[in-house]
This record gives structure tokens, sequence and C-alpha cells, in this order.
């Protein structure tokens, strides 16, 4: 993929259109920091865009051309349409313009150790985790991810050292612009089929992705389909899972329930090649978080971490933002809120909750996107059969039109006694009138579910 990495030289003022998003923020925070002159504009308020003016930006709120006026380079998100009248101004006055993932790609190419983390599932969980091990270990690092991270205080931080990690997302191979050091594969399961088409395609582009890093690959050994995508690939690989056939693997894994915090404490003993190397504690649930964790202390000790800084640092991981996040208890009824939107992440996340002790666990989902919807609709009302009581919300259909002929509707009519409603507020009414003491309620989805979790706290 050709790139123009001299495309910042010279440059002064650089604008971000959509500046507030959690994958701008980031790279706007790492170039103002190389002493670029910096201004932006979006669409909504927001922490993030807040944080962004407490740098010294200057940022507009809705998108105009004289917004652009004196920058000689912009930077826009793949969100942002091709009519927006600030990418049409500075075509019309001959201003370079770059998308977001094409600039990350650049700042990767900066980093002697650019770790970056992809596989369909668990990404910004394992970026977060590197991140604190890191953190731990004095290695300062810079940060892109795709979630907040309660410990850096949002989705990046820009650091001193020699490091940096970030998520490396598949879809529409942006993946494929970055400049990793070390590539680290925790899945490969079906999505974004209506790109890719078939699984043969989305694992060919994660083995192209793998066969870019410079040092080493680090991959989900468990995993057949990670294992066959990578075949033959010539990089030295290091391996993960639960396996004693993997270079690092787990075993005596043991989850405590604290009925009294509703945590749950997941432990397991670590090893490479034979040698136990200690116990590893999580204060998060789920066995998809020990696949999370192992790829995070194998990466970290192949990059010369300490086993006591893994060991502490996961220790005090308390998950990013939307990963199992619980919100707050009203009335005896927990509220959490998860990322998960696909039939995998749907099934280790309502596994590891109906593991935790509750009365009943409530799976509040928000479908995204009509092609997912469509066609893993049969997967999806088989997981979401493990929860207790099940309520459905129309799909998000984000970037699609609804060429499908899927509705919620489908959905409901394959889990008997789930309920499908129109809007949050009837979703918070619901839960409020239905909901008792000792249940979980947990809203589900990659969309604006969560606004339905806050409605339910209030």
């Amino acid at each position: 993929m050709n790139i123009d990495y001299n495309i910042l030289n010279g440059k002064k003022h650089i604008h971000f259109i959509g500046i507030g998003g959690s994958g701008m923020y980031p790279l706007a925070q790492i170039l103002f920091k190389k002493g670029y002159f910096l201004t932006g504009s979006d669409n909504n308020t927001g922490d993030t865009l807040d944080a962004v003016k407490k740098m010294g930006i200057e940022v507009f709120l809705g998108h105009d051309e004289k917004n652009i006026e004196g920058a000689d380079l912009i930077v826009h998100s793949a969100a942002i349409m091709k009519d927006n009248p600030e990418l049409l101004a500075a075509e019309k006055n001959g201003i370079p313009t770059i998308e977001r993932s094409i600039l990350l790609g650049i700042v990767t190419s900066w980093y002697k150790n650019a770790v970056c983390v992809c596989g369909t599932h668990g990404k910004t969980t394992t970026s977060s985790m590197i991140t604190q091990i890191y953190l731990e270990a004095g290695r300062d690092p810079t940060t892109v991810i795709g979630g907040k991270l309660k410990l850096i205080g949002g989705s990046g931080r820009v650091g001193k050292g020699e490091d940096m990690v970030c998520e490396a997302c598949e879809y529409v191979d942006t993946f494929l612009k970055l400049s990793p050091d070390v590539a680290v594969l925790l899945n490969i399961d079906s999505d974004h089929l209506e790109y890719f088409k078939t699984l043969d395609n989305l694992k060919a582009s994660f083995r192209k992705f793998c066969d870019m890093a410079t040092d080493f690959v680090v991959y989900n050994g468990d995993d057949e389909d990670s294992v066959s995508a990578l075949s033959g690939i010539d990089k030295k690989t290091v391996t993960f899972g639960l396996k004693n056939t993997n270079d690092y693997y787990a075993e005596n894994i043991s989850s405590q329930v604290q009925l009294e915090s509703h945590s749950l404490v997941t432990s397991f003993d670590l090893y490479s090649k034979g040698q136990m190397l200690g116990t590893i504690s999580l204060s998060i649930p789920g066995k998809h978080n020990v696949f999370n964790a192992l790829a995070a202390a194998a990466t970290a000790l192949e990059t010369g971490i300490l086993f006591k800084d893994i060991k502490k640092a996961l220790l005090e991981f308390k998950s990013a933002d939307r990963r199992f996040d619980v919100l707050g208890i009203v009335n005896g009824v927990t509220i959490a809120d998860d990322y998960a939107h696909h039939p995998t992440e749907l099934e280790a996340t309502l596994k590891a909750a109906t593991s935790l002790g509750f009365k009943n666990v409530w799976a509040v989902f928000q479908p995204f996107t009509f092609s997912r919807t469509a066609m893993l609709l049969d997967d999806f009302a088989r997981v979401l059969k493990i929860a207790d009581k099940v309520v459905l919300t129309p799909i998000m259909g984000s970037r699609e039109i609804n060429t499908f002929g899927i509705d919620s509707k489908d959905l409901q009519n394959k889990l008997e006694g789930s309920v499908l409603l129109n809007t949050f507020e009837d979703v918070a009414s619901f839960i409020k009138e239905n909901a008792k003491d000792g249940d979980l309620v947990i809203t589900l989805g990659c969309g604006d579910i969560y606004k339905a979790a806050k409605l339910m706290l209030k």
C-alpha cells in the first residue's frame, strides 16, 4: 500500500475534521506534542472534545469552510462524508488531505517497538493490558486504542519511550496501512464479510498484516483459523493458548466469585516451554480474558518486560471502557455495559455474567449493522439464550442501507419471551419495572446502547 511518509514534512498547521472521535484524539495528542499547530472541528460535544480543548487546541463546533483557513494539511476520519464543506474547501484550495488510518500508519513508523494488536475479538482489552504492563515497567509508551482506558483517562497517551501500542483494525483492510514491529493476532472469526466476502479472504488479510511485522508475530495457537492463516509464515512466531504445545500457556485456571461485590477474580498459572513463571490474577471475568492476558503477557515478556511487572499490572487492570463496565447498583440491581456486538463476544460476556451469582441476567442488546445481523441471525439467537431475560432494540444500521430486509423482530421471533422496544427511554422504563433486587442488567452492542444503561441509572 503506497503511503507518502513525508506528507508531514514542512507542514505547520494541521486541521482535524472530527477531532472529537476516539481514534482522532490520540493522533491529535501525538502531533500536538510533536510541535504542530492544530485546529479541529466536530459536530458533537463530549468528554473527548473537552479534553482536546484543555490541550489548548482551538475547536470549531460544526463544519464550515472557514474552519480550515491557514491549514496546510487536513486530517479526517473515515466517517467524514465526501461532501463535507471543509473537505470540499480543501480540494478547492489545493490543501492536501489525509485519512486518519494513513496518519496512524505514519505515526507507527516513528517508533522502534510498535506493537499492533489485531484480531476479531479482544483488541481493545489486550491493547489496554499491554499499555498498563508497559507503564508498570516504566517504559512510557505511546498508545492508540479503540476505547477509554481508565488508567490513562482516555483512548490514547503520548509517551517519551520507543514503544507504541495500538489497535490494528481489519475493517476494510485498515490495518494494512500500519507499520508493525510486533503483530499480535488474537483470533480470527467471521466478521465484516460484507467487505471480505469469505472467511478465506479475511484470513488472507490477517496473514498479510502479520507478514508486515519487522520483529515477530504473537498469535493464538489454540485458534484454528489463526494457525492456518499463518501456516508457513517466514517470521519469528510466538504462540499462546491453553494447550501446552504453545510457547506460553495457562494451567490451573480458577474463578472465585465475590458475591458481596459481584466481582470475579480469575487466576491461572503461566507457563513457558514447560516452566512455570508464576500465577496471574485478573480482576475481570471470563475465559476470553485469560486469552487476552496470555497475549499481553507473551508480548510483554518477548519485549523485555519482567514477570513481576506483568503480574502486578494485570492484577490492577480494571478493563477498558465498555468492557464489562459496572456502572452502578440501583435498588439492588447491578447495571453494566459491554461493547460485545458479535455472537462470539456476546457468548463470552454472557457466560461470564451468568457465572457471577446474580438471580437473573438481563441482556439488553442493540444489533449493529444490517449485514452482520442478517448473516449471523441464528448465532445471535443461540448465544442470547444464555441470558435469563432478553430485551432488544432496533438495529443500528450505521454506515449501511437495509438491503437485507432484516429487522430486530426477526431476532425476537427466535427468542421466546424476549421483548423488543423502540426507544432507550422505553428500555429504561421496562427494566425499572421488571428487574429485581439481585439481578444484573447488561447493555450490549457497539452502537449507542450505553445511553440506555445511563438512563437506567437515572
